[in-house]
This record gives C-alpha cells, sequence and structure tokens, in this order.
C-alpha cells in the first residue's frame, strides 16, 4: 500500500542523512500516518481511510463531508 494521505495527499518524500563528518547518505521522511474509521453522517456510513495527522485536524475543523468534497473524493455506496 502507497504512504500517501488520502485527504492532503502528503506523501514520502527523500533527503539526506548528514553526520557530524558531513557525510551524506539518501533516507526518506514518511508522512504519519492512521487508519481512521470515521462515521459519514449525510450517508449514515462508516469509511476507513488513511489519513495523516494533519488530515485528521482538518476533518476536526471544517467536517467530513466538506474535507472529502475539497480532497476531489465521492463515497460510492456499496
Amino acid at each position: 500500500m502507497a504512504k500517501v494521505c488520502q485527504i492532503t495527499g502528503k506523501k514520502t518524500v527523500s533527503g539526506n542523512n548528514v553526520s557530524h563528518a558531513n557525510n551524506k547518505t539518501r533516507r526518506k521522511f514518511y508522512p504519519n500516518l492512521q487508519n481512521k474509521r470515521l462515521f459519514l453522517e449525510e450517508e449514515g456510513i462508516w469509511v476507513n481511510l488513511r489519513v495523516s495527522t494533519h488530515a485528521i485536524r482538518i476533518i476536526n475543523k471544517l467536517g467530513l463531508s466538506q474535507a472529502l468534497r475539497k480532497a476531489g473524493l465521492e463515497i460510492v455506496k456499496l
């Protein structure tokens, strides 16, 4: 599974480890992703999302349905 936030689109970025002797080796910076089960009130369903902690703050502020709309996602009922 790709390490990408479903709301903000945050993903893994690369950079350098820099030692005390200023040696540089490549490394990866991973986003802080959490698996969250959230209730979508308009549809009356539970939604499983893989979101960053920053996205959880956005959902708390705006609400789940508006955060999904802003991210360009649609919920398809099965």
